[in-house]
């Protein structure tokens, strides 16, 4: 049974973040299934830290992206807006520049007033590099 509130459109997902730190740091939402999303993000001059590996922030910002993203696609965008309550990682193994990272975010709980979501970070070969766990706060559209 899927969780999503109506099927998420992968475009309509990559073209909402194209002109934000999500379109600069390279994150891309490439694949939906009935209860997770994927999203992957290359490790270059915009991901990496200055000695050449995976800054521990940049795996966050895919974390809490993609994390973001699922929420979004639960709810009814329409009266209610998904906001990040919390944010840890664990950060497991360092990834070097030129590879890619894959995030993948499955709920661990999606309630009327918050979602929490497990994100597995890890590389296009299979290995785990970061463990997060993002709370959402679900609160009322404010238009204006």
């Amino acid at each position: 049974m899927s969780i999503w509130r109506a099927i998420p459109d992968l475009t309509n997902l990559n073209l909402l973040a194209k002109d934000s730190m999500i379109g600069h740091l390279g994150i891309e939402i490439y694949e939906i299934g009935e209860d997770y999303i994927r999203g992957r993000m290359p490790v270059n001059n915009h991901t990496r830290q200055p000695f050449g590996i995976l800054h521990g922030g940049a795996s966050v910002a895919l974390a809490e992206s993609i994390g973001s993203f699922a929420s979004a696609c639960c709810i009814d965008s329409a009266t209610k807006i998904a906001v990040g309550l919390d944010i840890n990682a664990n950060h497991i193994r360092s990834v070097p520049t030129g590879n890619m990272v894959i995030g993948t975010a499955r709920p661990l709980h999606i309630g009327a007033s918050t979602h929490v979501w497990d994100i597995r970070i890890e590389t296009d070969g299979g290995k785990l590099v970061c463990i997060s766990r993002l709370t959402m706060a679900i609160i009322d559209r404010r238009d204006g």
